[in-house]
């Protein structure tokens, strides 16, 4: 069972980023995933995880859909 989470800063406004994260995983990989959630946070945090496991994160990489995309499907 593969869970990815999206957790993103709502006063930062990154809710436009986690909806194209969450819109190019569940288009690529919809068939591969078993659930996929928004998590609200706060304090500029932008992450995607799978499986628990960070692949993204905003202080430590550039936002770049297609790059979270390639790295997910690496998983996957």
């Amino acid at each position: 069972m593969t869970t990815v989470e999206i957790e993103y800063c709502v006063p930062c406004g990154f809710l436009e980023r986690a909806e194209a994260v969450q819109h190019a995983l569940l288009t690529n990989f919809g068939e591969e995933i078993d659930e996929l959630s928004l998590i609200t946070g706060d304090h500029g945090i932008f992450e995607v995880r799978i499986d628990g496991d960070v692949i993204f994160e905003k202080s430590e990489d550039e936002y770049d859909v297609d790059q979270i995309t390639r790295d997910v499907r690496a998983r996957l």
